[in-house]
């Protein structure tokens, strides 16, 4: 648990989906597989896919774009950028230089960051740690995602639950602090059970298959989430005062929503209290938070005042929550 003083605030919020959609009924003309199937397993309905030549960093900055719509002054001095995204356009130049160019936003600093799903409360963490420790004072973050380029899709078991997507948020200097508490940790250990293969042939003395797409062990992966999150949410609950009653909104990574269902019941969080993006955008990683977040907030749900606690778990293992007055 974070206990240091915070002086940082989420400031904006900005997202882009693209607009490719791929229904179920799309997914039954590829693999073996139905919209009831997907539905009752997931919860997912369908999901957005980038063009052949639209690639992650076009996502971010098309989020960014959004972001600077809905908050004319938002990039006005920004002074780093934090990319979270595992599906970089390139090994380098990183997709936060390729983003900080877009948008000639001289004088700041870059830095990609790789947690998978939990990209996105990583960097808030992290954003919240550079500015309260007075290093930085506006931190422009952005979390994106192209899945469906590194998606086998004749494995039914992986392309029915990924999407594209990306989110962007400003996290400034704030002397009252909206950060309330963080809670983060890793599992290297079950690396195996969610890859892509890169150099190496072999993890954890595993060998690897999958020539570069994404490999996973659906089953480990959900008994580890459903374990290891709500643990993590009790921890952020021990810290807190009033501890978790004091939450407005639950945001966990739309993983998969029958996942998220069992979370939710071991936590005491309302299907009602519970944000989700998984239904029309399918399994975002890094975005599916900013995405429901946003989401939330069109929609007059997620007001100011209240407390979030967003929560992301995904490959690494890796998991990290953040609770944030909004």
């Amino acid at each position: 648990m974070n206990s240091f003083r915070s002086t940082a605030r989420i400031a904006a919020l900005g997202t882009y989906v693209p607009e490719r959609r791929l229904t179920n009924d799309d997914l039954q003309a590829m693999v073996e597989t139905n919209d009831e199937w997907i539905v009752q397993r997931t919860g997912i309905r369908e999901r957005r896919i980038a063009g052949e030549n639209e690639f992650t960093s076009q996502l971010c900055i098309k989020a960014v774009e959004d972001l600077a719509r809905r908050y004319p002054e938002a990039l006005d001095g920004v002074d780093l950028v934090l990319a979270a995204t595992t599906t970089p356009d390139f090994p380098f130049p990183t997709v936060s230089c390729l983003v900080q160019n877009a948008f000639a936003l001289q004088g700041a600093g870059t830095l990609d960051l790789s947690a998978a799903c939990a990209g996105f409360t990583y960097a808030l963490h992290l954003a919240n740690g550079m500015i309260s420790s007075g290093l930085h004072r506006k931190v422009l973050i952005v979390a994106g995602e192209c899945m469906s380029k590194t998606i086998d899709y004749t494995d039914r078991n992986t392309c029915i639950l990924f999407g594209d997507g990306a989110g962007a948020a400003i996290v400034e200097y704030d002397e009252d602090g909206a950060f309330l508490g963080s809670h983060m940790g890793s599992d290297g250990g079950g690396g195996q059970h969610v890859y892509r293969t890169g150099l190496a042939g072999s993890l954890n003395g595993e060998p690897l298959e999958g020539s570069g797409k994404v490999v996973q062990n659906g089953r480990e992966v959900y008994k580890w989430a459903v374990r290891t999150v709500p643990e993590g949410v009790k921890q952020l609950g021990d810290a807190l005062p009033g501890g978790l009653t004091g939450i407005d909104w639950f945001i966990p990574h739309s993983a998969n929503l029958k996942m998220i269902e069992s979370i939710a019941e071991k936590t005491g969080f309302a299907q009602e209290q519970t944000l989700t993006s998984a239904e029309y955008y399918g399994n975002t990683s890094s975005a599916s938070i900013p995405l429901a977040l946003q989401q939330a907030v069109d929609e007059g749900k997620v007001k100011k005042g209240d407390r979030l606690l967003m929560y992301g778990f995904g490959a690494g293992l890796t998991h990290c929550g953040v609770v944030v007055r909004w």
